[in-house]
């Protein structure tokens, strides 16, 4: 399975501001010296150098999640603004199908789903996957008038239908097999677990971790032990969790000791405060990388989920 992240900010879109631009271009003049520029491959060795909370960038879009299983089925994990830029850049499906996973309907998870342009494709088939019965009773009134233009049942010419999963009970899809579990967060959010030759995947945004999360119990177990990668909400550091209680997000340490618990093999964090810039966020990662290693002592491997990473299973 392929996973490429299109959108890993929570809440609202978060685009660099031109103060963040410039504290970047500050830190690359006050670094750079006289033999960095001196040839083609001393710019590339420079530049290559460069911190990534420097050189690149996370990205302001909304959640959205692709995976690919090996016969080529294209997942959508949930439809921010991200969405809108697989749309635009992503690669099509070879068989102009989507399948599109909702977590639950916060804004921030949908919001990209008008922008969308191969719904407006009427050679596109888009296939949604809910825990909720109301999914599109949910999904068209953020474009009914006079919110938006254009209306979900008239302005999108791709063929569309809804399937209302059952949490805890398994089903195929392309080569892979798809599990979803209920999680902690107002209003409640679906996590999935993607499961083909004999790995696993799961993707659990927006979710308040706790203690009934690594109780050994036989549904904990087979959802979340011994995966291949999680990607999963870290919104918070452990200090401002403690004053966002219920607020349904979790902390990078919190989601650290989750991991390892069940023996999953690497974290993504995900699902990124929209306060928090670049730095902030690769500080976030590196302390994650030593809580990790010196507290918990685990060979769990950390990531920073940002747009445009890619990863394999």
């Amino acid at each position: 399975m392929d996973v490429r992240f299109w959108g890993v900010r929570g809440s609202i879109p978060t685009p660099l501001t031109a103060q963040q631009i410039r504290t970047k271009i500050e830190a690359v003049v006050q670094r750079i010296s006289a033999r960095d520029i001196a040839s083609l491959d001393a710019k590339e060795r420079f530049l290559n150098s460069l911190p990534a909370s420097i050189y690149g960038t996370v990205g302001g879009n909304t959640a959205c999640v692709e995976i690919r299983d090996s016969q080529g089925t294209v997942f959508l994990l949930d439809s921010g603004t991200g969405i809108r830029e697989f749309g635009k850049k992503g690669i099509p499906s070879v068989d102009n199908t989507y399948h599109i996973l909702l977590s639950h309907f916060h804004w921030d998870h949908i919001q990209g789903l008008p922008f969308f342009d191969p719904a407006y494709r009427g050679d596109c088939k888009l296939i949604f996957y809910s825990a909720f019965p109301a999914a599109k009773k949910v999904l068209s009134k953020q474009m009914d008038l006079p919110y938006f233009p254009v209306q979900f049942d008239t302005g999108f010419f791709s063929s569309i239908s809804f399937q209302c999963i059952k949490p805890g009970e398994p089903f195929k899809v392309g080569g892979c097999t798809i599990v979803s579990k209920k999680m902690s967060h107002p209003g409640n959010s679906y996590s999935y677990a993607f499961m083909e030759n004999g790995k696993k995947i799961i993707y659990a945004t927006d979710v308040e971790l706790s203690e009934k999360d690594i109780e050994d119990t036989e549904s904990n177990r087979s959802f979340f032990q011994n995966a291949d990668a999680i990607i999963l909400d870290t919104q918070y550091t452990v200090e401002e969790s403690l004053y966002k209680v219920n607020w349904g997000h979790s902390a990078f340490s919190y989601a650290v000791d989750f991991a390892s618990k069940w023996g999953i093999k690497k974290l993504y964090l995900f699902h990124h405060e929209p306060t928090y810039d670049d730095k902030k966020l690769n500080s976030i990662l590196l302390s994650a990388q030593w809580y990790s290693q010196y507290v918990v002592n685990t060979d769990l491997k950390i990531f920073l989920a940002q747009e445009g990473l890619c990863f394999d299973v």
